[in-house]
């Protein structure tokens, strides 16, 4: 499916998006489909070899380009970026913060620094994002989409520190959801199961074995792809969500409905 054969592709005309972490994967699949339907794209990360090949496909599909290098753990560096893509492009109506690490490790084997790694950049870095975009969003009464996952609300084995941080990212969601909703401010969050040719799912499928069996576990038989999560995320920012704040929403497929002794079994346990 085309999104704007169901999306008109004016939608975002003059409206400007940031997304933290945009320079590859699920969150430059976000950017790439709010720049079909006519949205401003500005994008952070730590690479700026990265960031210029999603700046250069985002330009290919018509849209004005701002990127700059942050890391969303600092929290000077960030704010100076959103400021200067407001120059460019104009103030932020929507911010994606989806900056986030991964890597799978046993508790007992998991270092204080790797911890707290995921923490500062998933937790410590949507928080950074969201209070940097305030005054903007303030403005433009736009919306703030996080990117969680289903270790937030189910333990999964060898991911200690990424439910620790998802957990926190889906709390911090609702209470900003309830503090900015006076400022017109919208706030939610996406869970999405696993995205084909994503660094982390590179990361945690071992195999294509172990893709083969975890794909058969997930009641839609398929992964997800970055358009999947692109369709939801345009969503949540468009009229047809304006009185949906405060939710997570899950696009995984159904992959965490069975729970996650497959993935632990077959994705991280052997084959």
């Amino acid at each position: 499916m085309n999104i704007t054969d169901v999306f008109p592709r004016d939608l975002f005309r003059g409206k400007a998006l940031f997304v933290t972490g945009g320079g590859s994967g699920i969150n430059l699949g976000i950017a790439k489909t709010f720049a079909a339907l006519g949205a401003k794209v500005a994008i952070c990360g730590r690479t700026q070899e990265r960031l210029d090949g999603a700046a250069a496909e985002l330009r290919a599909l018509g849209a004005e380009v701002f990127a700059q290098v942050a890391d969303v753990r600092d929290y000077a560096a960030l704010e100076s970026a959103m400021l200067a893509a407001k120059e460019a492009l104009g103030p932020m109506h929507v911010l994606v913060a989806g900056a986030a690490g991964n890597f799978p490790a046993a508790a007992e084997a998991l270092s204080a620094n790797g911890f707290k790694a995921v923490v500062d950049i998933d937790l410590l870095g949507s928080f950074n994002a969201a209070r940097a975009a305030f005054a903007q969003l303030k403005e433009t009464r736009g919306s703030i989409t996080f990117i969680s996952a289903g270790m937030a609300y189910m333990p999964y084995a060898f991911q200690a520190h990424v439910g620790a941080a998802k957990a926190g990212v889906d709390m911090l969601m609702k209470d900003l959801a309830l503090e900015w909703g006076r400022h017109g401010i919208r706030v939610n969050s996406i869970v999405p199961g696993p995205i084909e040719g994503t660094e982390g799912v590179r990361r945690l499928v071992s195999s294509d074995a172990v893709k083969e069996k975890l794909t058969k576990a997930i009641p839609l038989r398929r992964f997800g792809t970055p358009d999947d999560i692109g369709q939801v995320a345009v969503f949540l920012a468009s009229p047809l969500a304006s009185y949906v704040t405060g939710t997570v929403l899950v696009a995984d497929g159904g992959q965490n409905l069975p729970g996650s002794g497959v993935w632990a079994t077959l994705a991280l346990g052997g084959e």
